[in-house]
């Protein structure tokens, strides 16, 4: 990892945007069992459905479907409801919570398809604090890939989307952080398949090491290896 392959090194930010399910905490578990239930009481094929889900509000996901006889929203209402309820196997992303802690709270904001609910839900069972600015399922009109939400959240701590960086996994996430004109990090923790992306990818958190400048912008470099 290197300027070259990490061409974010020797940027400078005014905040980082998170997505919340698969870049900050890892739920896959959890909604894989939800929603696989759900797509099999649906008679959906279960394993071309479950890509399509992640990272999408839960109702963008049910309305696109166009299923016969299914309200999305009240659909989607049950769902919230059983993942408010299983939080098994719910935790942080690795050194997620040391990264987060070290950025100034009005520098940082979480970005996520959950409803307001289940995202405080996921994020105390994960150990990890509120934030001061959250946007949420509830906050726009269109979800991801719509840039939407983090224009949003950039407009909430009063910067330059264009001088932010958003960190996001899935793809419908990228897009949405591409489309805001924001930069991008593939944080590829919860990856089961390499996703095609030109953007710089981690793992984990403890693979980079944040500077704070005394005006509070914030850049990166890679983290020193034993």
């Amino acid at each position: 990892m290197d300027a070259q392959t990490f061409p974010i090194f020797g940027k400078t930010f005014d905040a980082f945007l998170f997505d919340m399910d698969g870049t900050l905490i890892n739920s896959i578990a959890a909604t894989e069992r939800i929603w696989g239930d759900w797509a099999r009481r649906h008679g959906l094929d279960v394993e071309a459905f479950m890509p399509t889900m992640h990272g999408r509000r839960g109702i963008d996901t049910i309305t696109a479907l166009d299923l016969p006889g299914v309200d999305p929203l009240a659909e989607a209402l049950k769902i919230e409801r059983s993942e408010i309820e299983d939080v098994e196997g719910v935790v942080a992303i690795d050194g997620a919570i040391a990264f987060l802690s070290a950025l100034p709270p009005d520098r940082w904001a979480i970005v996520t398809s959950a409803p307001i609910a289940l995202a405080r839900r996921r994020l105390e069972t994960a150990g990890i604090e509120l934030p001061k600015t959250m946007v949420t399922a509830e906050d726009v009109k269109v979800g991801k890939p719509s840039p939407e939400g983090y224009l949003l959240a950039a407009a909430r701590l009063g910067v330059d989307p264009a001088r932010c960086l958003v960190f996001e996994d899935v793809d419908a996430g990228v897009k949405a952080g591409e489309n805001a004109g924001a930069g991008v990090v593939v944080v590829t923790a919860t990856h089961a398949h390499e996703l095609a992306t030109a953007h710089p990818s981690i793992d984990s958190y403890r693979q980079l090491r944040l500077r704070v400048a005394a005006g509070g912008t914030l850049s990166l470099t890679q983290a020193a290896t034993d």
